[in-house]
């Protein structure tokens, strides 16, 4: 089994990661600080941003140890190389890519590449991936993890897509490592209208949700 390192037990106790993607990346920033105070501290910065690099260079610079910061979308070990030099800690695909995973190993990050199909989750598992992220996961369901768990019960599972308040205890009760949260938790509409204060109280909303799903 893959090592469990700080950084996963982290990621672990947080229970969220934050999927950030935002039409204007100038928002991402204050978008971001909202979220850390509302307690979401697991971040990551998807390639479809603007600049992305760019962007997670000033993350890293900005908020330093408040945050755990990553980078998503990430298609080719070009941009992973990219964004761990940067400052991303932790790499996440929509895909199973084994030169990522390598990659991202080899510079000593954290691995979550995206799969579906039993097949892909293991596959990713046996290349090195840290965490297995099932995408998208509001086409099976909460209980496609507890399935899953049957034949690979030491994989580490991350449902990403679909994750809501209402659902977040079917996600824990059925075996997710953690929860990664777009468009749910980093509205477009509080962003494109600089409602700070609205992101985090969503933020908050989110972090008590993840502590009664598991009982906490």
């Amino acid at each position: 089994m893959q090592e469990m390192t700080p950084l996963l037990q982290r990621i672990n106790e947080l229970g969220i990661v934050l999927v950030v993607r935002a039409d204007d990346a100038s928002k991402v920033k204050p978008g971001v600080e909202a979220m850390v105070k509302g307690g979401v501290r697991a971040i990551e910065v998807t390639f479809t941003v603007a600049n992305a690099v760019e962007v997670i260079a000033d993350l890293a610079k900005t908020f330093a140890d408040q945050i755990l910061l990553g980078a998503g979308t990430v298609l080719n070990p070009t941009n992973a190389v990219a964004a761990i030099n940067a400052g991303a800690k932790f790499i996440v695909s929509p895909n199973v890519d084994t030169d990522v995973i390598s990659v991202t190993k080899s510079m000593k990050a954290a691995s979550m590449p995206g799969a579906f199909t039993p097949t892909e989750v293991i596959k990713a598992w046996n290349a090195g991936a840290d965490v297995v992220k099932i995408f998208p996961a509001n086409t099976v369901g909460p209980s496609y993890l507890k399935a899953l768990q049957g034949p690979f019960p030491n994989v580490r599972l991350m449902p990403t897509g679909g994750v809501e308040l209402d659902n977040l205890k079917d996600w824990f009760s059925n075996g997710a490592f953690a929860v990664g949260v777009g468009s749910n938790l980093f509205d477009k509409k509080m962003l494109a209208a600089s409602d700070w204060k609205g992101l985090e109280e969503k933020a908050k909303a989110f972090v008590k949700g993840v502590k009664a799903a598991r009982g906490k």
